[in-house]
């Protein structure tokens, strides 16, 4: 007989009262923690002015505890009882981090009391009453749920950054507050950027302001002069910090994109050589699930973290800020959307200098800014321009669309130019899914019910008619997931995950197990919303057509001089294939592309050879006879 068995009634063995002592230890120390942030001195203050009111503007610096304290707040008050408390971020790996942590506090296991949502991820269950979740998604469940009826608190959180899928929520939240008198709608910011806009959106609602904390022992600096290459002086920055400053503080620096990261990372180790201690972590929206949860784990002992990210990561000691970001321009005259670097707000600004000063518990955080105060002054626009003012439209006016919303009359904190939404308008059209009354046609209702752009669920629809489902989604994972996040391209695995990249590019689509885990998510998808898949593999015209369908708007013809120009748009700039193409030496005359990339001038990415013939075939309401006879 084991010693355990013959413990009297009510003991339990010695290693049991051990693990549980230990947890309870950690559970009581993360709420000492808890206690520490700025925000549990206005914990009595918050409740009471969200009990008053139907909607609240938070405002409050990162690192002061409004992502991860407010919900349980509101949970340990009783909001969870009458229904979900959801919180959405503009960013999937923040509502991932967020909810991670705050399971840890509750003392629950993550997916079951405290949960998340988040594109190709749900990690919640029947148990779930406090749900961190994207804007994006909450938008998508509006299709099921269109009164929100299962919360009764909806904290949009990171609502500064005006995200098109922010701006949209808060208008159609703003619609549905009139008829559910009491849902809480609690709107957080990390700046000042647009509070007053927003309190006066909702008919000038409350604004609480947590007071900006600058101690004496924070430092900022500013270089002395301009520099060509912010992401090596960056770089530079970290091992000068490592070098120069007491073990015990993890390195934040700011970078723009997934790819930027990478270069960083991959030249980060590489000079910084034999420095076991320093434990380099990338974090960006491509980043597969299992390494985002690595990145919130614990520093180990006599260790140092450096975070190379395009978001704010809350606890770190030191911030390196380049004032960069990368954001979306649109021309809606000639329907080019690119990805461009450009400068920060003078408020995000101020929100980077501000996430080390948690450091300050233990010694005095610094800010790291990689620009002279001069350009600060001369070059950072106040605000940031809303995203819904420089973004394609035709996405939101899509979803709104299929929600039964009136354009003429939907409410907009910030209204987008009308030429984006007339451009919108007629892209909808041009791909069938609306009719020349502007209402969706049985076409656009399919497509609004898969989340995705417009152009790829467009593609999905029309693989139905013929018949090549099962390729078209195939094609359709990887022009939506993008590269990074199919194939993770670590430094010290570089070679795979190009010879993988080769691979899927090959005829065997799918076979990669990754890619299959990503192919059976989305025929789940797809059985859902009644499209069979369906294989066509012998008749490559078919599959060409329907990924022409839903490219109509980016079909492009060769000019004399060999460049292209896109059909109907006898304005539009001069472009021309990508040299990674395969289609790069072929050059064909007609060819469709998904889309275009700024380098020495705009290049088409992702290309294929189409008939002129299609375009009538395809979309008679808007091509005429004679593009099919090649004259333009």
């Amino acid at each position: 007989m084991s010693s355990s068995s013959s413990l009297p009634i009510g003991s339990e063995p010695n290693n049991k009262k051990r693990c549980r002592s230990e947890d309870d230890e950690q559970l009581q120390q993360l709420q000492e923690d808890r206690k520490s942030l700025r925000i549990y001195r206005y914990r009595d203050a918050l409740l009471d002015i969200v009990q008053r009111n139907q909607v609240v503007i938070i405002c409050g610096q990162i690192g002061c505890g409004i992502t991860t304290q407010i919900p349980q707040y509101l949970l340990e008050t009783g909001y969870g009882k009458e229904g979900k408390i959801g919180c959405t971020q503009p960013h999937g790996v923040v509502a991932v981090s967020a909810a991670s942590r705050v399971s840890k506090q509750v003392g629950v296991e993550l997916g079951h009391e405290v949960g998340y949502s988040i594109p190709f991820e749900d990690c919640t269950s029947e148990k779930t009453v406090l749900k961190y979740t994207t804007d994006e998604m909450l938008l998508h469940q509006l299709y099921r749920e269109p009164d929100l009826i299962t919360y009764s608190v909806l904290m949009v959180d990171g609502a500064d950054e005006r995200t098109l899928s922010t701006d949209i929520l808060l208008g159609l939240l703003k619609d549905i507050l009139r008829f559910r008198t009491k849902l809480k709608v609690i709107i957080c910011t990390g700046t000042t950027d647009h509070v007053e806009k927003l309190s006066g959106f909702f008919n000038k609602v409350p604004i609480f302001k947590i007071p900006i904390r600058m101690s004496n022992g924070h430092t900022i600096e500013y270089i002395k002069a301009p520099v060509a290459d912010y992401v090596d002086v960056a770089i530079d920055t970290v091992l000068r910090i490592h070098a120069t400053e007491p073990t015990g503080g993890d390195i934040l620096v700011f970078l723009t994109d997934h790819e930027e990261i990478e270069t960083a990372e991959e030249e980060l180790k590489l000079r910084a050589g034999l420095a076991e201690e320093l434990i380099i972590y990338p974090v960006h929206e491509y980043l597969p699930a299992e390494l985002q949860a690595k990145v919130f784990e614990p520093t180990p002992q006599g260790h140092r973290k450096v975070f190379l990210s395009t978001v704010a990561i809350d606890g770190v000691k030191y911030v390196i800020d380049p004032g960069f970001c990368k954001r979306k321009c649109y021309n809606p005259r000639t329907g080019m959307e690119l990805m461009q670097v450009a400068r920060i707000s003078k408020a995000t600004a101020l929100q980077r200098m501000l996430v080390s000063e948690r450091g300050n518990r233990t010694a005095p955080a610094k800010c790291f800014c990689l620009y002279t105060h001069c350009t600060y002054d001369k070059d950072f626009s106040e605000i940031t321009v809303p995203e819904i003012q420089r973004t394609d439209l035709a996405n939101a006016v899509l979803r709104l669309l299929h929600l039964g919303v009136d354009l003429s009359q939907f409410e907009f904190i910030d209204p987008p130019p009308a030429e984006a939404l007339t451009k919108a308008s007629e892209v909808l059209f041009i791909l069938g899914a609306t009719n020349t009354e502007g209402e969706l046609t049985r076409v656009g209702v399919q497509m609004a019910d898969i989340p995705l752009h417009h152009m790829l669920s467009r593609a999905l629809v029309a693989s139905i008619e013929y018949k090549c489902s099962a390729e078209v989604i195939s094609i359709v994972v990887m022009l939506s997931s993008g590269d990074a996040s199919v194939f993770c391209r670590r430094g010290d695995k570089a070679a795979d995950a190009d010879n993988a990249r080769l691979h899927f590019q090959s005829e065997n689509v799918g076979d990669h197990i990754a890619l299959l885990k990503v192919y059976n998510a989305w025929e789940e998808l797809l059985e859902k919303v009644g499209i069979k898949l369906t294989s066509n593999l012998d008749n490559l015209e078919s599959i060409k057509k329907a990924i022409t369908s839903s490219f109509l708007p980016h079909s492009a013809k060769q000019q004399i001089n060999g460049s292209y120009r896109t059909v109907k748009e006898p304005d539009s700039p001069s472009i021309r294939i990508h040299p990674n193409s395969g289609m790069a030496q072929v050059l064909p005359r007609w060819v469709v592309y998904h889309d275009l990339v700024p380098t020495t001038g705009e290049y088409m990415r992702q290309v294929t050879e189409i008939k002129p013939e299609w375009l009538v075939e395809l979309a008679p309401h808007y091509y005429r006879l004679e593009y099919a006879l090649d004259v333009v």
